[in-house]
């Protein structure tokens, strides 16, 4: 199973020089976990750069994965992982939503780079 953050399925979704690390999580739906966290992530931000169209087409392409909800016992392990890790409060819910459900966790946020059970790559400036 993966998880795919929100830095990635925006990087995926504008073809960025890191889309090609984050295509096979993203491609194979079967084993894709959505957390809702990034489907508001990614919705806000490409609506604010390329209209309500653009960010509809986004997140129905992202709701071919299993959608999984911000529950109790999730926020709770989301919070114990952002102290452990020093993380912020969405890449501890990325990071719980993960490890609840065994899956890996892809990203190219820099707080990730030694965190066991992420792939992780660096981000490339565009262009």
């Amino acid at each position: 199973m993966n998880v795919v953050d929100s830095s990635g399925w925006l990087e995926y979704f504008s073809d960025g020089p890191n889309a090609a690390f984050f295509a096979p999580a993203i491609e194979a739906t079967r084993e894709l976990l959505v957390p809702t966290l990034s489907l508001y992530e990614v919705f806000k931000r490409v609506l604010q750069q390329r209209g309500e169209g653009e960010a509809l087409q986004a997140v129905a392409l992202m709701q071919q994965g299993r959608i999984v909800e911000l529950t109790a016992s999730l926020a709770l392990a989301a919070a114990k992982a952002g102290i452990e890790h020093r993380l912020p409060l969405a890449d501890s819910i990325m990071l719980a939503t993960a490890r609840a459900h065994d899956a890996i966790l892809w990203t190219q946020e820099a707080d990730f780079e030694r965190v066991t059970g992420v792939k992780y790559v660096a981000k490339k400036p565009a262009g």
